[in-house]
């Protein structure tokens, strides 16, 4: 189960760093986003559908194909020819990759009893953090010293020894076929409403302007469908996603917290190594590393809660408050950084984030597996993951709204009017569209050259506008960071419902 969860979790970053690669192998930068996105956006639908059809058909059965998707996904992906093909097997390896992932989670409640669940969604959560910081690190690796098709062709010998251990080993639970048939009017409604709006928040702002009418359409046409979805469960026998598993409190409370939490931490991933990198002049490699605290904080905070869980029993609220809240006091910590916020303290406030990140992650998934009905225990997880590949997507997208926004508004405050009369034609909005390609030290020559060429005093100019972008980028990321604290706040909040009918008043 945790080389499951490590595999699939690894195929969501591993990529990253090998775009450059694939791009210059194909061409196709127009479709560049796609190769990431494709994955992410099968896995999650792949999450609700294969929660449910393993509560049907038994948990074994729907790992062995998900494992059996993936690795056959992994090897088409490393044989591609063209951009258009390595999308669509980044699909199928994305499809299976979030099969494997719901029955690892939901698998938990099969194997061991309720006070055992907080040790191994702990060890999940570890691997799962482990696997994400690890992936771009793994994938650049494979395009500067091999290749990066080598890297997706290895992940077929990892799926067929996955495959042996789990034919073997996994025991054949949760099965109830005799009594119920997949709802394939609610799979279809599900991925006609969940691609489009996944597609529309992936390219907003990227590929398209957020106006666009490729953006607006595909959010009318998913809003639309998620109410044929809604309208189509609620007539269902055998609902895909049970509209039940949300009447109990504990459950549709731990899913709205998931969704906030995973908005933080998405944002910060991408985010942070930009703060350091551009705004306190960290290198890009001491940049990226940064993030190595946030790993070992989400490890920690799993492990530690995981444990505390189970020897106290279902303190769901109480746990999930102190993880919430310890997020949410790093969060606040990190958006008070500026351009003289040292290494160390921003590691350790980082690393404040990470602790209560991964300490609530696993508390929800033991509070759900914990309180919702065995028949549904695939369901109910798979919609806690699901919600977590969703807020993590959707915070990305607003961030991005947020940052972009501020920028250009910080920009022009920070601007003076003689270095705006200065500007080469098209500058400020080249500014606006890509304000840190002007942050490195060629961007910096550049603009002198142009400067230079206005009559302008040059080297004071570029200058000028340099410290003015980063200035403005600055303040943009703190506005960012702002937000996030808002939401884990709210997450805050919301663990407040999380109290089970049993438990312990606090």
């Amino acid at each position: 189960m945790l080389l499951a969860v490590f595999l699939s979790a690894l195929n969501q970053t591993v990529v990253a760093t090998m775009l450059p690669s694939i791009v210059a192998d194909f061409g196709g930068f127009d479709r560049y986003v796609w190769v990431v996105t494709s994955y992410l956006i099968a896995s999650t639908v792949a999450f609700p559908i294969a929660g449910r059809l393993s509560d049907i058909y038994g948990r074994k059965p729907l790992f062995i194909f998900g494992i059996i998707v993936f690795s056959v996904g992994s090897v088409l992906a490393g044989l591609s020819q063209s951009m258009a093909q390595i999308t669509a097997f980044r699909a199928i390896q994305g499809l299976g990759g979030g099969v494997m992932m719901t029955c690892s989670y939901t698998a938990i409640a099969d194997l061991f009893p309720p006070q055992e669940r907080g040790k191994q969604q702990g060890q999940i959560a570890a691997v799962y953090a482990l696997s994400s910081v690890v992936g771009p690190a793994l994938g650049g690796v494979f395009a500067d010293s091999a290749s990066w098709k080598w890297l997706f062709l290895s992940f077929g010998p990892m799926g067929i020894l996955l495959l042996a251990l789990t034919s073997k080993s996994f025991p054949h639970i949760g099965a109830d076929a005799g009594k119920t048939q997949p709802d394939y009017p609610g799979m279809a409604s599900l991925a006609l409403a969940v691609v489009p709006l996944l597609l529309a928040l992936s390219s907003g702002g990227v590929l398209y302007e957020w106006d666009a009418p490729q953006v607006i359409g595909m959010l009318v046409f998913g809003l639309m469908m998620s109410i044929v979805f809604v309208v189509v469960e609620a007539a269902s026998k055998a609902p895909i996603l049970p509209l039940e598993i949300y009447a109990n409190r504990v459950v549709a409370a731990a899913v709205a917290a998931m969704f906030l939490a995973s908005f933080g931490l998405y944002g910060n991933i991408i985010f942070l190594p930009l703060f350091f990198h551009e705004v306190t002049g960290a290198s890009a490699t001491v940049s990226g590393s940064l993030l190595v605290p946030l790993l070992l904080g989400i490890v920690g905070g799993a492990i530690l809660s995981g444990q505390a869980l189970s020897r106290t029993g279902n303190r769901y609220r109480a746990g999930t408050l102190l993880c919430t809240g310890v997020a949410t006091l790093g969060m606040y910590l990190i958006s008070g950084m500026s351009e003289n916020t040292g290494l160390v303290l921003g590691g350790a406030c980082i690393a404040l984030l990470g602790l209560g990140l991964g300490g609530a992650f696993a508390v929800l998934s033991v509070a759900v597996q914990n309180s919702a009905p065995f028949a549904l225990v695939g369901s109910a997880t798979s919609a806690l993951q699901f919600s977590r590949s969703v807020g993590g997507m959707l915070g990305l997208a607003l961030l991005g709204i947020v940052m972009t926004r501020s920028f250009s508004s910080g920009l022009e405050a920070a601007l003076s009017a003689d270095l705006m009369a200065a500007l080469p034609q098209g500058g400020l909005d080249a500014l606006r569209d890509n304000p840190q390609a002007f942050l490195e030290p060629s961007a910096a020559l550049a603009l002198a050259s142009s400067f230079a060429g206005t009559g302008a005093d040059a080297v004071h100019a570029a200058d000028a506008l340099l410290s003015a972008v980063k200035v403005a980028l600055a303040g943009a990321l703190n506005d960012a960071f702002t937000v996030i604290t808002v939401v884990m706040a709210l997450g805050f909040g919301v663990a407040l419902f999380l109290r089970a009918p049993d438990e312990v008043a606090d």
